[in-house]
């Protein structure tokens, strides 16, 4: 079985689409995404500097267009027409979809819950959100590596902070103020290393809760599809087989954890025998590498990994498993 997997927030790089727009159809593919965020994706995916895409209200558009625009070159049937939301264009796989953080909505929209440019007008509503609720008071984020996992759960409470991600391989990312992230930098939990990370805000943590008012307000006229794909949610990692329970939570999961150790879960329950993570890739695609051992991977970073990837696709796609499983709703 075949899992294609979304990467979140963090995972792009200066010019990371340049040697995408070599191929046919992903300049005018890429255009037309980012008429619909209202922004220049082409300029922010080539020649944007480090500071422009790590701000969220770009970052966020930026990254789930490039799932889109490279699950499109992998399979052009993962290239719908402009508006279309009928069916996952992914079906043929058979595979199994998710995406961290921000990129549920590229999974979203590739399940075909709601077209690739509706996933990217409510991205970009979603960033321009995030970026200003983040402005309000000053907060940050910090990845814990390491340490008892009880422990650093019980060490990130004690400060007053959120465990916004929960990464499993290890890997937790605790959010809050810039100073309850400094307190805990100094008092962290033993035998784990405290990052500070480089984003603007506290993500997935009550001080996303403006944000959340935006979002649900900018999805409120959307008629959501239900999934044609097992689709898997951050929530609990169960998979959501009504389109308008998998918009319900997209908007819900501004403000609540990440618990991509509960997707990976998940992931290795139904079976899955080969994971496949789109640009801008390679994130997911480590902790998989420590959580779930014996899986084959392949991170879709440029198109030098085409052949990879759909050698991936040939041998751990199901073709007869195209319908919703149910999992935890």
């Amino acid at each position: 079985m075949l899992a294609i997997v979304c990467p979140g927030q963090g995972s792009q790089t200066p010019g990371f689409l340049s040697p995408w727009l070599e191929l046919d159809g992903v300049r005018a593919r890429l255009e037309a995404l980012g008429e619909a965020a209202g922004l220049d994706l082409v300029a922010h995916g080539t020649v944007s500097d480090a500071d422009t895409i790590k701000d969220t209200a770009v970052a966020q558009p930026l990254i789930v267009a490039a799932g889109l625009v490279t699950a499109g070159a992998l399979l052009p049937s993962a290239s719908p027409p402009a508006g279309s939301a009928s069916g996952s264009p992914l079906a043929a796989t058979g595979a199994v979809l998710a995406g961290h953080s921000v990129g549920e909505f590229t999974a979203t929209a590739l399940a075909g819950v709601m077209s690739g440019e509706q996933a990217m007008s409510l991205v970009a509503t979603r960033g321009r959100a995030m970026a200003e609720a983040s402005a309000v008071t000053p907060t940050g984020m910090a990845a814990v590596l390491g340490g008892d996992a009880d422990e650093v759960l019980a060490t990130i409470e004690r400060h007053g902070l959120t465990p916004a991600n929960v990464n499993g391989a290890g890997q937790v990312v605790a959010a809050g103020t810039l100073e309850q992230i400094e307190a805990f930098r100094t008092d962290p939990p033993a035998k784990a290393r405290v990052i500070p990370l480089q984003v603007a805000g506290a993500f997935h943590t009550r001080h996303m809760a403006p944000a959340v008012e935006a979002l649900a307000a900018a999805a409120s006229d959307l008629s959501p599809a239900d999934p044609t794909l097992t689709l898997l949610s951050n929530a609990d990692g169960g998979a959501v087989t009504v389109g308008a329970d998998v918009v319900t939570r997209l908007v819900r999961q501004v403000s609540n954890p990440v618990r991509w150790d509960q997707c990976m879960a998940t992931l290795v329950d139904l079976g899955v025998t080969g994971l496949l993570e789109l640009a801008p890739a390679g994130t997911l695609v480590g902790l998989a590498k420590r959580a779930m051992p014996g899986v084959e991977s392949v991170a879709l970073k440029t198109p030098d990994d085409l052949d990879a990837a759909r050698a991936l696709v040939e041998t751990h796609g199901d073709t007869a498993t195209t319908s919703p499983r149910e999992g935890n709703q």
